[in-house]
């Protein structure tokens, strides 16, 4: 997993994350909203001006894996 730190109000950092040295998964935003940090998936801008996530989670308990490691990792960028 890579951690690349970004000096944004909302922004903080970019994640990738790697999956059983198999798939990548880029763009992973951190970033802090009114409830603190959280992890934004990888999306695109469709045409009616709306965003759609291209890599996702598919239920509760990944969402939370993932999540919770990026941000580990994420506090240990920021610690040093």
């Amino acid at each position: 997993m890579n951690i690349y730190l970004v000096n944004g109000e909302k922004l903080k950092a970019y994640a990738t994350v790697i999956f059983d040295d198999a798939f990548v998964v880029r763009d992973m935003k951190i970033i802090h909203g009114n409830n603190g940090l959280f992890v934004a998936m990888p999306n695109k801008k469709t045409k009616d001006g709306t965003f759609r996530d291209v890599a996702h989670p598919l239920n509760k308990e990944m969402r939370k894996t993932i999540e919770e490691s990026v941000l580990n990792h994420y506090k240990t960028q920021v610690d040093v």
